[in-house]
C-alpha cells in the first residue's frame, strides 16, 4: 500500500481542466501515491450547458465519472484543486465543494496536509495567476501547507508560472496541452507526493 494519499480534486466545464487532473493523478501514481481523481458535481443550469456543444460534450463525457465528497478531502495527504478561471477567480462549481468543508474544517481535518492547485483560461493574462492565489485563500484557512512549486525545477522557467500549472487555451478555446504543460503538470504531482511523504515521515518519527 502507497505510504501516500493524493486527492485530484476538480471541475471543467470543456475538458482542458480534465486533461490536466487525469495527467497530475497519472503523474501523482507514478511518484507512488494511491490517488483518487473526483470531478466537483456541475451545477450550471441545463439551458447553459446546452448553449455550448464543448461544454454539453463533456459533461455527457463524464456523467459516470466519480464526484468529490469531502472524505476525500478528509483522507488525503495531498490535495490538488484543478479549476478553470473564472473573472480572475475559481469556477462556482468548485467553490460551492469547498464551501461544503465547513464541518469537516470546524474539526481540524482539512489541516496539516500538502495543497496546491491548476488552472487554465482562454487567454494568456486571464486570471491564472490570481485563480490560483485566490483558491490559495482557502488553504490558508484550513491551516493546509501551501506547496507551490516556485521555480524549484528548470522547467518552470519555460512554462512560467511559480504559483502552479496553467495553460493558455487560445480563441478558440481549444489549443490543446503540449509538452510543456505535462512536464508542469508532473513537476507539481511528484513534488506534492514527495513533500507530503516527508511530512508524514517527519511525524511519525
Amino acid at each position: 500500500m502507497s505510504d501516500v494519499k493524493l486527492a485530484v480534486v476538480y471541475y471543467s466545464a470543456t475538458g482542458t481542466v480534465h486533461a490536466m487532473a487525469e495527467r497530475v493523478a497519472a503523474a501523482g501514481e507514478k511518484a507512488g501515491a494511491e490517488v483518487r481523481l473526483r470531478q466537483v458535481a456541475e451545477l450550471a443550469p441545463a439551458a447553459a450547458i446546452a448553449s455550448n456543444p464543448a461544454w454539453s460534450q463533456h459533461v455527457d463525457d463524464t456523467k459516470d465519472e466519480p464526484r468529490a465528497t469531502a472524505d476525500d478531502i478528509v483522507w488525503a495527504d495531498a490535495v490538488l484543486f484543478g479549476s478553470p478561471t473564472r473573472y480572475g477567480n475559481i469556477a462556482s462549481q468548485l467553490k460551492q465543494f469547498i464551501d461544503t468543508l465547513g464541518p469537516q474544517w470546524a474539526q481540524g481535518l482539512l489541516a496539516d496536509k500538502v495543497y496546491a492547485g491548476f488552472t487554465a483560461s482562454q487567454t494568456a493574462h486571464g486570471g491564472q495567476e490570481s485563480t490560483l492565489l485566490a483558491l490559495y485563500n482557502t488553504f490558508y484557512h484550513f491551516g493546509g501547507i501551501v506547496v507551490a512549486p516556485g521555480y524549484t525545477d528548470p522547467l518552470k522557467f519555460v512554462d512560467g508560472n511559480p504559483y502552479g500549472v496553467s495553460h493558455v487555451t487560445g480563441g478558440s478555446n481549444t489549443d490543446p496541452l503540449t509538452e510543456v504543460q505535462f512536464a508542469a503538470l508532473d513537476h507539481l504531482a511528484d513534488r506534492a507526493v514527495t513533500i507530503a511523504r516527508r511530512l508524514k515521515a517527519g511525524a511519525g518519527a
